[in-house]
């Protein structure tokens, strides 16, 4: 209980209004619909003082979305507490099929009263920078894969790939004008993402997760597209009291249906950020292959602590053999590198 008596205010988060309801402390209480307000700072400047004339303490909540955090850090720069909540983590009754704004923002407002929403890390806004960054750079490589050039080298858009293409002959010439259209539009989008690539490495510099993003390269798999990624999505790494915590985070843990003696796990949860687990997944595909420092690795090694470097060697040993243990087994390769991808060591 409260030293001040509190208000507990649900906030369904639109565009262009907000639906606002609000719980007292008391759980008798009856939970009180506002009605809509604007999503200026000035309109939520004036919700502030109509609440704060009925309670002194202020707890807000707003389901994540595609409005984002603005909401969020305009709240708490003001000194307020605001949780933004896990959409699929709020409780629903099953029958339940009608979903309104005003439906919602009762029930955010209920919910919040009793503590059953479980919030979400709020990203700081550099950290959001990055990301952003990295989802961008991610979507352009997913338009070049779709493009499906069956090239024997590594095709990275370098000179040699470049000369390939410029060398195929389609069997008509109505195909080869659409080849010729599709390998412009590539060359457009190749040049975008060397751009993007190149604010990246100007921006990373300068974020103050930059010392951890170093760090994580010198594990093998995980050059600076991968340690990025995975830090821009995760954030700050000191919220997580173990690594456990933090697989649990990126629904790296295998789903559990127990009853009584009986316990049954089955696949990955696959809850949480999606981005850092396939990006951490993606790494550890590098574990297949016996234990090596490549040349690639050797240099972003050198620039390390000598204990930094020790641990990346003995984590690759350990991993690699992990690996090979479990294809041994009979397990798919793809449930093998789910389980190294689960013990590739983050420091928490």
């Amino acid at each position: 209980m409260h030293n001040t008596p509190t208000l507990f205010i649900g906030l369904d988060v639109h565009k262009d209004s907000i639906a606002v309801a609000y719980a007292p402390e008391e759980r008798s209480a009856e939970v009180t619909f506002l009605g809509p307000v604007g999503t200026r700072q000035a309109d939520i400047d004036k919700l502030v003082r109509r609440l704060q004339s009925k309670a002194p303490r202020l707890v807000f909540a707003y389901e994540a979305g595609p409005c984002g955090y603005p909401l969020h850090r305009y709240l708490t720069r003001k000194g307020l507490d605001c949780l933004v909540v896990a959409p699929s983590l709020i409780p629903r009754k099953p029958g339940d099929r009608v979903k309104t704004d005003r439906r919602d923002a009762l029930q955010l407002a209920r919910l919040l009263r009793s503590g059953d929403l479980t919030p979400i890390y709020v990203p700081s806004v550099e950290d959001e920078a990055i990301r952003d960054l990295k989802a961008a750079q991610q979507r352009l490589k997913s338009f070049l894969l779709r493009l499906g050039f069956n090239y024997t080298g590594k095709a990275n858009w370098n000179d040699a790939h470049l000369r390939y293409l410029a060398n195929v002959v389609c069997p008509t010439p109505a195909q080869q004008i659409v080849f010729q259209e599709s390998l412009r539009a590539v060359s457009e989008q190749v040049d975008r993402l060397q751009r993007l690539e190149a604010e990246i490495s100007e921006h990373i510099t300068s974020w103050r997760l930059y010392p951890v993003v170093e760090a994580l390269q010198a594990l093998r798999g995980v050059q600076q597209t991968v340690a990025a990624t995975t830090l821009a999505e995760i954030g700050d790494l000191t919220r997580f009291d173990s690594p456990r915590q933090l697989a649990a985070f990126l629904g790296l843990i295998p789903s559990e249906h127990s009853s009584g003696e009986k316990r049954r796990q089955g696949s990955i949860t696959k809850a949480g950020n999606g981005h850092a687990r396939r990006a951490l997944i993606e790494g550890a595909w590098a574990y297949r292959f016996p234990a090596k420092v490549s040349e690639l690795l050797q240099k972003r090694l050198e620039k390390l602590p000598q204990p930094i470097q020790d641990i990346s060697w003995k984590a690759q040993v350990r991993l690699c053999k992990r690996f090979r243990r479990l294809i041994a087994r009979g397990k798919h390769p793809n449930v093998a590198v789910t389980a190294v991808a689960r013990e590739v060591p983050i420091p928490v």
